[in-house]
């Protein structure tokens, strides 16, 4: 199959073209490294690709209709997963237009190149954030009492929406995963298991926004991609899907699990709750465990082990404590 990935630079969408590399598809990666986070971080996962296989790479922005076009006109893909846009909840709040035109904006013109080229399939990465502050838990597909309560919630969800307008006018097979907090490997250095890690190994303290009490479903990389790729083949029109592990993790206990692992006590700073997050997510993956075949087995001490693994490769940290190591 030829896939268009779009943000294939970046922490899950490196990851997703490196399984489609191994499954041997014929994929184009479109990223604009941007300065977000670190470009030299997503140049060097493009750099890792090439030892897998061979692809071809447009540096480009999403939202420039005619270099998108003209990307879809010389790949000719089969099928879009699309994993481009601008993250973080805090920073949507400072730079809401921008959110909007990147999101939902870059999304129209993707799925606007798919009707111009025939495409048959487009996958849309989403996002828990959907959810807002959701009265039910676990959050279900089918819900539909949503509350985004930050700006780029709010531009996932009309993503969302927009996807489900062009499956109904233009017969495109669209399907949307909404991701609950990716972690693992590459993952971007400015969201917590990352950032923690970073500061506990040089002796900063970690920045904790209330009591420790907020709760977040904890979905390693390998089996978010696996729930990607199996949305990729999926035979529906339109179809939503949660991808998470339906185990809400508190934030002290993935504090204590990464200070385990790293044999090292965290110092923390306490700060006040802020705006635009949601007290916890959940997600009900029962849906995606039925159609998808969707089984995530990765707990998160086997996870955050691995991830310190790789951050300690990445950056020559030092030694790794014994996987016995704990904080006393």
């Amino acid at each position: 199959m030829r896939v268009l990935v779009t943000g294939g630079a970046g922490f899950v969408g490196s990851h997703v073209c490196q399984r489609l590399l191994q499954e041997a598809h014929d994929i184009c990666v479109v990223d604009n490294l941007s300065d977000f986070y670190s470009p030299a971080l997503k140049k060097a996962n493009l750099e890792l690709l090439k030892t897998i296989g061979s692809f071809r790479c447009h540096v480009e922005n999403i939202c420039d209709q005619k270099a998108v076009w003209d990307i879809f006109r010389l790949s000719r893909p089969d099928a879009v997963i699309h994993l481009a846009g601008l993250a973080g909840v805090r920073p949507s709040i400072e730079q809401p237009l921008l959110y909007r035109d990147t999101n939902v904006g870059g999304t129209a013109v993707l799925l606007e190149a798919c009707r111009e080229f025939e495409v048959n399939k487009f996958v849309l990465a989403s996002s828990s954030s959907v959810y807002g502050a959701g009265k039910r838990a676990p959050f279900r597909e089918d819900d539909e009492d949503l509350a985004p309560i930050s700006p780029y919630a709010e531009t996932k969800l009309e993503a969302e929406q927009l996807c489900r307008t062009y499956s109904r006018l233009h017969a495109l097979n669209v399907v949307c995963v909404r991701l609950f907090t990716v972690y693992g490997p590459r993952q971007r250095p400015d969201l917590a298991i990352h950032r923690f890690t970073d500061l506990i190994v040089h002796d900063r303290p970690i920045p904790v926004f209330g009591d420790g009490s907020t709760s977040r479903d904890y979905t390693y990389v390998d089996d978010a991609v696996y729930g990607i790729v199996a949305a990729l083949r999926h035979d529906s029109r339109f179809d939503i899907f949660n991808l998470g592990t339906c185990r809400p993790i508190r934030l002290d206990e993935l504090i204590r699990t990464i200070e385990s692992t790293l044999g090292k006590e965290a110092e923390i700073h306490r700060l006040s709750h802020q705006a635009g997050d949601v007290p916890s997510t959940w997600a009900d993956i029962s849906k995606a465990t039925k159609l998808l075949a969707y089984h995530p087995t990765t707990s998160l001490k086997v996870g955050v082990r691995r991830f310190v693994d790789w951050y300690h490769s990445a950056t020559g940290a030092g030694p790794l404590p014994s996987a016995s190591g704990s904080v006393a």
